[in-house]
């Protein structure tokens, strides 16, 4: 589990490319301070596996699932990538619930510059559209942003999201570095998608028996 805080930029430093998978290795000194080999470390927003540690860097393994569905396919040696340790218990939530689960990929359409900051705009796939909101939260390439601006569906194209950035979200990670087209990884807020399949039709509304209350059968049968 995440919070869409960046702890820093790292950069990768060598890609090896596998069979039906792909071997990262990426420089990161602040994320493997205290890194072992089995924790978890989101690169760009998704949830890796350290493999190995040394030297200020770490490798991890991502299969193919992985790379078909983010925009972790597109990385070569020397791409920035954004990067945060696992939340540990009872430290500070200063974003949002994050996964490391990546649902989908966007694409930077523009940027609109302002005094202090930057409303930037990415696409959306429709499909992710009913799970975001005005004011709610959105995760982009890792990164925990408030939508300013909520996808519409049923127009020309793809839709699209706005956020707002600024300088230091500018400076310290990847997403002021994108150029328009270049691929994002989407996280929506997973407590949508809970709610959603709660409220379906036929979903199945089960209720805990509580011992010794009339919710309880046994309770029932003994009248």
């Amino acid at each position: 589990m995440f919070t869409g805080i960046v702890e820093e930029l790292g950069e990768v430093v060598a890609v090896e490319r596998l069979e039906d998978a792909a071997r990262l290795r990426i420089h990161g000194p602040r994320v493997v301070s205290d890194a072992r080999h089995g924790d978890s470390i989101a690169v760009n927003g998704v949830c890796l596996t350290v493999v190995t540690v040394g030297d200020g860097e770490f490798t991890a393994d991502v299969m193919a699932e992985t790379l078909h569905r983010s925009s972790l396919e597109a990385l070569g040696p020397g791409s920035p990538v954004n990067l945060e340790r696992a939340l540990a218990l009872g430290a500070r939530l200063g974003g949002h619930i994050v996964q490391g689960h990546v649902d989908g990929t966007g694409a930077l359409v523009e940027r609109i510059p302002g005094d202090h900051w930057e409303t930037v705009r990415f696409s959306v796939p429709a499909h992710l559209c009913r799970y975001i909101v005005e004011k709610g939260s959105i995760t982009i390439d890792g990164v925990s942003l408030t939508v300013v601006e909520a996808p519409v569906t049923g127009g020309v194209g793809e839709p699209v999201l706005g956020v707002g950035l600024i300088p230091t979200t500018l400076a310290l990670t990847t997403l002021g570095r994108v150029l328009p087209g270049d691929p994002v990884n989407l996280e929506v807020d997973v407590l949508a998608k809970y709610v959603e399949r709660l409220l379906a039709p036929g979903s199945p509304a089960v209720v805990p028996a509580v011992p010794g209350t009339a919710s309880d059968p046994a309770a029932e049968a003994r009248g």
